[in-house]
């Protein structure tokens, strides 16, 4: 197996392709990929203010809320709330998508792909207390949402990432933790208390 720690604390902070807040990357494919050319990303997003996100031509996206009392999102004239932490909510990237936020700042987390690549990713939140077993594949992301995780020896905090290759793997976490099946062949099985 190979397994790759992704440390939160080595993530830079950069403005979003609109300047209209912050993300922190924590992997893209193919590696070194910029924001023109990724097949697959996954970040942080800090949401500081109201304002409309980036458009992404071509891009489905998958957002997930992991911090602060949640957004109302216009998206492509849609209105959506959310303000449920931990549950994921997929839409395209290249709608109009305005953001109002309920109660301050949010970070969410993001998971990009291209439209005419591979299958969409697949995006399960797994719970605190439970013990998932990660499927072997390539390009499986595990990201501790809150609290810490465990998975192939690695111990994660907040925000820590593991990427793994090859084998299945068991994570036990003691808070919510993200697994993204970035090449997606069957899908995961979503732990029975979410």
């Amino acid at each position: 197996m190979s397994v790759r720690l992704l440390a939160a604390a080595e993530r830079v902070a950069v403005p979003w392709k609109n300047g209209g807040g912050v993300t922190r990357e924590i992997a893209a494919g193919p590696e070194g990929a910029g924001m023109d050319d990724f097949r697959w990303r996954v970040s942080l997003a800090d949401v500081g203010a109201d304002g409309p996100f980036s458009s992404f031509a071509g891009v489905d996206r998958t957002l997930t809320m992991a911090e602060g009392a949640g957004m109302d999102l216009t998206i492509g004239g849609e209105h959506h709330r959310v303000d449920r932490p931990f549950v994921p909510r997929s839409f395209p990237g290249d709608l109009p998508t305005d953001c109002r936020l309920l109660g301050g700042p949010v970070v969410n987390l993001n998971v990009m792909w291209r439209r005419d690549g591979a299958a969409a990713p697949d995006v399960v939140i797994a719970g605190g207390g439970t013990a998932v077993t990660v499927p072997a594949g390539p390009e499986v992301l595990v990201v501790a949402l809150d609290g810490t995780a465990e998975v192939a020896g690695l111990t994660l905090g907040r925000y820590d990432a593991a990427l793994l290759n090859a084998e299945d793997a068991v994570l036990r976490a003691t808070g919510r933790t993200a697994v993204v099946r970035l090449a997606a062949r069957a899908r995961l099985a979503a732990p029975a208390d979410l």
